[in-house]
């Protein structure tokens, strides 16, 4: 799912460019069932390619309250391709209008051992993949594939799907009270009311159909008879859309943290906040053995009750971070722990595993700060903010989440809303920035839907294209474990699992998954139907029960300071998110 995270980030964002590649017409690639004449123009284009402008600043008024937008690949887009390719707004009737869909390119390498296109997509709904071919460039797979991105219809550099700003806010608590239901209602009504005046005339063709079809008007226009493709979150349905409405154009293709296809789409919010309680109590629970070390309790129970105790603290009595946002952080910066900021804090931080020992250390010493009513220390604090604002999926400030998640029925009733909330504000508090918590059972703009889809949703099937592969953590909150195996099956596709893992895409950052993808697209080679990859392990620290040799293992303090076993910890990147900040 897509990151809900207020700063905006460059190569992956809505915002306003003016682009100068030009659409030539010619003759493409055969247009896999665009053989009729209205397609045929479209499907005909030939691309002229340029290296890719800088991102560039928006005005002032886009941007953020707290923070600065910040493009992580300045200074690289030369390295790059860039051209537009055009495709119909409404591909039932073309004659209605058009859109451009900015693509951009880096040739493969190895010319000799070139196996045609590698395309992206980085999930969403909503995410721009426009630069994602920088982040791969030094990947094996760049030896033999062009590596293809795109800003999908409505995004980014592509023609876009802007919504009005709302005055109306939803509170911002991760506990609200039954009273302040009426704020999220409020909102959300809003919000669908904004997007339909701005956009009215396009939203029911951004769709995952429409994108997928044009997926297949760029392979034609890059000259290819198949596309190879990898995609992450999101991207793992829209591939699979694309091969059910294009078999014949897909060969390869590698879905990463793979979206349930039968929890399209408010079952997965939901099931969001499920997968952040379940990361929470492991994380309880290794604590729990390890209360010689930390001393939150001897259980997952007393653990969780130790930071239940502690949130009532917070809620009436905020410790402050006294620590300033240095001059260069580019987003949020917190200035005070509060309960919200603690249940954010456990949502993002029980994510990787590598940060549990300094997790459990910040607890220790953010209640001892609210016990004495003084500060959090410098580094805590630092490592708190580094927890909250690297772990958290840049937000995509348009209307392209809020209409492509519509192109499936939510409920009207406002009771079956308030309800979970009721739930949800007791059981899943956690909210991890991406969607999990009171927010992922809220009332949406789907909710007051203002518009009819078009057509129903694709039925996924894996009919004349090659077996693919599915990646699945099993600690991944914002694409919960069950949406592998379910998308495996519906596919017959061949499953990687990788175990103690909270991490959201993976080719690219675990090296086990990152050499059975690279062995399957560049040598064709797939693993068992059923095969396993190992995490990064959890901290060294040593159980209670531990024996008296490991219990001698270095302390928190010979490890480093807190700040800089975070950010170290979270320094790395999978393919679909930015680069860490240097």
């Amino acid at each position: 799912m897509r990151g809900r995270r207020a700063v905006r980030r460059g190569g992956g964002v809505a915002l306003a460019f003016g682009m100068t590649a030009l659409v030539a017409v010619a003759v493409g690639a055969p247009a896999h069932g665009a053989e009729d004449g209205e397609l045929a123009e479209f499907y005909g284009q030939e691309l002229d390619w340029a290296p890719c402008p800088e991102w560039e600043q928006p005005p002032p008024s886009e941007q953020p309250e707290d923070g600065i937008i910040v493009d992580p690949w300045q200074g690289q887009w030369k390295y790059m391709e860039c051209s537009t390719v055009l495709v119909p707004l409404n591909y039932e009737a073309p004659e209605e209008g058009s859109l451009r869909i900015e693509v951009s390119r880096i040739k493969a390498k190895d010319g000799k051992r070139r196996q045609g296109v590698l395309m992206f997509n980085p999930g969403g709904p909503g995410g721009g993949g426009l630069a994602m071919p920088l982040g791969a460039r030094d990947y094996e797979v760049a030896e033999s594939f062009d590596l293809i991105g795109f800003d999908p219809r409505g995004v980014g550099r592509s023609s876009q799907l802007m919504c009005e700003t709302v005055e109306e806010r939803r509170p911002d608590t991760t506990r609200p009270t039954d009273e302040q239901f009426a704020e999220y209602t409020a909102y959300a009504q809003a919000r669908e009311e904004a997007c339909e005046r701005a956009g009215g005339g396009i939203r029911p063709h951004i769709n995952t159909a429409n994108t997928a079809r044009d997926m297949d008007v760029i392979r034609a226009a890059l000259g290819e008879e198949k596309i190879n493709y990898l995609g992450y979150s999101y991207g793992t349905y829209l591939g699979a859309v694309y091969g059910s409405l294009f078999p014949e154009g897909l060969n390869r293709s590698v879905l990463d943290s793979s979206i349930h296809p039968d929890w399209l789409w408010r079952e997965q919010a939901l099931q969001q906040s499920v997968g952040v309680r379940a990361n929470v109590e492991a994380w309880a629970e290794w604590v729990g053995e390890r209360d010689d070390t930390f001393g939150l309790g001897a259980s997952q129970e007393e653990v969780l009750a130790t930071t239940e105790a502690l949130a009532a603290e917070l809620a009436e009595s905020p410790v402050v971070i006294d620590r300033e946002r240095p001059e260069d952080w580019p987003t949020y910066w917190p200035r005070e722990f509060d309960r919200d900021a603690l249940d954010t804090f456990l949502a993002l931080g029980t994510q990787p595993r590598t940060v549990w020992d300094v997790v459990a250390e910040v607890m220790v010493e953010l209640r001892a700060a609210s016990a004495e009513d003084v500060p959090l220390s410098h580094d805590a604090g630092a490592a708190a903010a580094n927890i909250l604002t690297e772990q958290g999926i840049p937000r995509v400030d348009s209307g392209v989440y809020d209409t492509v998640t519509c192109e499936a029925d939510w409920p009207t009733d406002l009771a079956t809303y308030h309800e979970d909330m009721r739930e949800y504000r007791e059981r899943y508090p956690y909210y991890d920035m991406n969607g999990s918590g009171v927010v992922g059972a809220a009332p949406t703009t789907c909710t007051f839907r203002s518009f009819d889809p078009p057509e129903p949703l694709v039925e996924l099937e894996r009919d004349g294209y090659p077996t693919g592969l599915v990646i699945q953590a099993d600690g991944d909150p914002a694409t919960q474990y069950e949406g592998g195996p379910a998308m495996a099956d519906t596919l017959d596709n061949q499953l990687i699992s990788v175990r103690d893992s909270g991490t959201h895409g993976l080719f690219g950052l675990n090296e086990c998954v990152t050499e059975k993808v690279t062995d399957y697209l560049v040598n064709g080679v797939l693993p068992p139907s059923r095969s396993e990859c190992d995490a990064a392990p959890r901290p060294d620290v040593p159980a209670d029960d531990a024996p008296p040799a490991e219990r001698g293992a270095e302390g928190a303090e010979e490890r480093g300071s807190l700040e800089d076993r975070a950010r170290d910890a979270l320094a790395d990147r999978s393919l679909w998110g930015t680069p860490a900040r240097s």
